[in-house]
């Protein structure tokens, strides 16, 4: 086992070598070579970091005393660069102040070796360090399917429970799948402006593409004869429909209450109680304007509008993609943010494509 692991590291690791003097890029070279690694050395930081672009390495032994970018610097830059900075580097200097050898740890150094090398010991720390990497990238590969895995999961579900509340109203059809693609198109335009940039990110994108289906699931808290009628709604029985709303943010709640910091279930909660409020204040159930509406609800508003006039209802006809648009552009402010909606004018063909895609 233990020859199978060490032939398995030789044969994979790729090792870059970085240090100006041309005697240590040799007998290092040499040394690691004779170990089965593959090795690439270069003579100072600037090509280092050139080099570790270019490809990738496993691991790096980086050289402190240099000139023009010494090895804290060169250590610092790579760290802050996303696609490097998990890569092991490891020291190679005679240090032996105290403060170098914190600096070394500080600025994202794991290990160092010291001057004059020794055969054995930087084989051994080489080999230590390049399994401590693999092991832990096995780690968050694995952790990355079973959140995945969870994830599926969740969705299954969650999806299946909003279809459940769904499924009494026998107009809806591919609602939720369009209202889903509709919400995240949005807000991914949205994520591309100066305003929103720090609020909209993957994250919330994602997030907002999990929770839409949930925007209506109070519905089953609302009897038949009111959620199925094949006609206007009386003012006291529009009164209990408005009550839809307030019933699926606390349905949520209720669940939140074991998941307190789950923000799905956050955005859920958001999107549940407020996509019937409106920009100027008339909206429903808690007559917020503006800003106090949370972002996810106003995106879900204007995607639950559009699909609503544009799907056919026992109650009424379906409404063209173009009158829809401008119906929606014209309420602006008043029904909807109008920052939202100018960049919903962008994305009028966007939202007719996805419309006709998911046809009912």
């Amino acid at each position: 086992m233990e020859n199978r692991e060490k032939s398995f590291l030789s044969e994979k690791a790729n090792i870059l070598i970085v240090d100006d003097t041309i005697e240590n890029l040799t007998l290092l070279s040499r040394m690691l070579k004779d170990c089965g690694f593959t090795v690439r050395p270069v003579p100072n930081g600037r090509l280092a970091i050139q080099a570790a672009r270019l490809s990738k390495p496993d691991l790096i032994l980086l050289d402190i005393m240099m000139p023009e970018m010494d090895g804290f610097e060169v250590c610092s830059r790579l760290k802050k660069d996303a696609s490097l900075k998990d890569i092991p580097v490891l020291f190679i200097s005679a240090l032996t102040e105290t403060s170098e050898k914190v600096k070394a740890f500080e600025v994202g150094g794991l290990d160092y070796i010291s001057k004059p090398f020794q055969f054995e010991e930087v084989k051994a720390r080489v080999e230590t360090h390049l399994k401590l990497s693999r092991l832990q990238n096995e780690l968050e590969q694995q952790v990355q399917r079973q959140v995945k895995e969870i994830s599926e999961s969740q969705m299954s579900m969650i999806f299946g429970l909003a279809k459940l509340a769904e499924i009494r109203d026998t107009d809806t059809g591919r609602h939720l799948e369009r209202i889903r693609i509709l919400c995240k198109t949005l807000a991914d335009e949205l994520r591309n402006t100066e305003t929103y940039q720090s609020i909209v990110d993957e994250n919330f994108c994602r997030r907002i593409f999990e929770a839409s289906p949930l925007h209506d699931i109070g519905k089953v808290g609302i009897v038949d004869s009111i959620l199925l009628k094949p006609g206007k709604l009386l003012p006291d029985e529009f009164e209990i429909m408005k009550r839809h709303a307030v019933i699926g943010a606390q349905t949520l709640e209720v669940v939140q209450d074991h998941f307190p910091n789950n923000e799905f279930l956050k955005m859920g909660i958001e999107i549940s109680r407020s996509h019937h409020e409106k920009w100027n204040g008339q909206g429903y159930p808690e007559g917020l304007a503006g800003n106090q509406i949370p972002l996810s609800a106003r995106i879900m508003a204007i995607a639950d509008v559009y699909d609503a006039m544009r799907s056919k209802r026992i109650y009424k006809t379906p409404i063209s993609h173009h009158v829809t648009c401008e119906s929606i552009v014209e309420s602006a402010g008043v029904s909807f943010d109008p920052e939202l909606i100018s960049l919903f004018t962008n994305l009028e063909s966007t939202f007719d494509q996805i419309w006709i895609e998911y046809l009912d």
